[in-house]
Order: structure tokens, then C-alpha cells, then sequence
């Protein structure tokens, strides 16, 4: 799995109840034609991401079709987990558009 694109906005929260602030991102993921996540229109993974108190966390993602936004039911494994992780928290701050 291949991080190629992404951007990323800051959530507002209008009713003041959450900690922290959220992000969402929506990472352009490249993989191989025989991985089972592979579709010819593209893939999308979106991505909620918190910083609380200066801890960061992914507390939720979901795989999408990247012309359709239909939503695909797979789950990142460990290390893309990990991977997605580390990008975010690069790239929070960013809230590229």
C-alpha cells in the first residue's frame, strides 16, 4: 500500500463536547492489481484523526471507491495501520485543502 495524495480539513466540533481537535483526511492509496483492495477506479481511504492533549489516535477509517465514494468493508492490517498513522501525524498540522 501507497500513500500518493491526500488532503486533510479540520472538523469543527459546534457543539463544544469533544477534546481536542479532529481532522479528516482522505488518503489516495496506490496497491498492486493482485491485492484484494485493488479496483480500477481508484482507491480512497478515509480517515478520522484526533489530537487530544497532544496525543494523536486514528478513531475511525474506511476504504472508498475512489470515483463512487461506495464504501468498501476491509481493515487495515497492523503495519498499514501504522503506516496511515505515522502520515497523518505528519501532516495534521497541514489542513491542506
Amino acid at each position: 500500500m501507497k500513500i500518493t495524495g491526500y488532503t486533510v480539513e479540520e472538523l469543527h466540533d459546534p457543539t463544544g463536547i469533544l477534546d481536542g481537535t479532529r481532522y479528516e483526511f482522505f488518503l489516495q492509496i496506490e496497491v498492486p492489481e493482485e491485492d484484494e483492495l485493488f479496483t480500477e477506479n481508484g482507491l480512497l481511504l478515509r480517515v478520522i484523526f484526533a489530537d487530544v492533549n497532544q496525543s494523536q489516535s486514528i478513531l475511525h477509517y474506511e476504504f472508498m471507491e475512489r470515483n463512487s465514494h461506495a464504501i468498501l468493508d476491509f481493515a487495515l492490517e497492523q503495519d498499514e495501520e501504522a503506516l496511515v498513522f505515522d502520515f497523518c501525524r505528519q501532516h495534521y498540522h497541514e489542513k491542506k485543502e
